[in-house]
């Protein structure tokens, strides 16, 4: 449990200013079985409409998530004290409710950890990270294969490659987001408890798996929520900033949250594929058609990355980086 005086539970709490989509018109979240190659073929339509998935036949074994998640649970639990001793996160580290450095907080404790296999990990960690890491990592490269084959692009390993790199900046996060005492009354008042803010992932792609307590939400074109249905066994994927701008806008980077349930625990872990810092980001030359122009400024990973950094949470973080278009 995460301990804070009744005042400051406030800030957690949110009025809901956009309505939840209205239930007789939920689409159905796209489902890819990578088990199957008919399947596969829906992967860039994915991208286009919501920028979000769910993945089954994934090849990850059970035991690699299991394990990672009784790790999980089992930090959590333990006193503050010795969480503390890995934070406050600099970057990496554990955090508790303060979500960067920009005043973002969220009814959130969490492990951001660097994905390098070398990277030092709180004790029992680094066996299960890796070995975690390493099968997600596989399964979100072969996702990108397929998106670029689908795509018709020559280079299979356009968008792989910089997540296979040595250099390939990826972070690996670990979220948990517990009871709170005050949640069923402000429920009750209409308000939400924010677990994380509204935000796009800055990164080309993001894995994301948790236990079976609900929270997630997508935002939809019409700027409605919809309610992600959780699943323990499978994985939802995002489409990041960066390679919604590799792409010149045909993939979309989706906007989404986390509201936190208030009585049930919810823990989730997220892998970041990231480019090198180096890497410059801009539209392929080989997407590009006719007269067709690039809708971004090129940019390297470290500048995106320094102004996300310094970004609040909901801000259009691509807003800065778009051209303006003569009309």
């Amino acid at each position: 449990m995460v301990a804070v005086s009744n005042p400051l539970i406030e800030q957690f709490f949110v009025k809901q200013s956009k309505p939840n989509i209205n239930p007789l018109i939920i689409p159905d979240i796209p489902l890819i079985d990578l088990s199957k190659p008919e399947s596969k073929h829906h992967l860039v339509k994915a991208c286009q409409d919501f920028g979000f998935f769910k993945v089954v036949n994934h090849g990850v074994p059970l035991k690699f998530i299991n394990k990672l998640e009784t790790e999980a649970v089992k930090f959590f639990a333990s006193p503050v004290s010795n969480k503390e001793r890995f934070g406050p996160p600099d970057p990496f580290g554990y955090g508790n409710k303060s979500i960067g450095r920009n005043g973002d907080v969220g009814w959130v404790e969490y492990l951001l950890l660097n994905a390098k296999p070398e990277s030092d990990y709180p004790e029992n960690f680094r066996g299960v990270v890796n070995d975690y890491v390493t099968s997600v990592k596989t399964m979100a490269c072969e996702i990108l294969e397929i998106l670029a084959d689908e795509m018709k692009l020559q280079q299979r390993n356009v968008f792989s490659k910089l997540l296979m790199d040595e250099q390939s900046d990826s972070v690996f996060r670990v979220n948990h987001y517990p009871p709170c005492p005050e949640f069923q009354e402000n429920e009750r008042n209409g308000r939400k408890l924010v677990g994380f803010g509204e935000h796009t992932d800055p990164q080309i792609i993001s894995v994301l798996r948790s236990n079976n307590t609900s929270g997630l939400e997508i935002s939809l074109r019409d700027g409605s929520w919809m309610s992600v249905p959780p699943d323990s066994e499978s994985f939802f994927i995002n489409v990041g900033d960066s390679l919604q701008v590799m792409t010149n806008g045909r993939f979309k980077s989706v906007k989404h949250r986390v509201l936190a349930n208030g009585t049930k625990s919810r823990v989730s872990m997220i892998y970041f594929g990231g480019p090198p810092l180096s890497e410059k980001i801009a539209p392929l030359p080989s997407l590009m058609q006719g007269e067709e122009d690039s809708l971004y400024k090129e940019f390297t990973w470290f500048e995106y990355k320094k102004s996300a950094f310094n970004s609040r949470l909901s801000d259009n973080r691509l807003g800065s980086f778009e051209k303006v278009i003569a009309s």
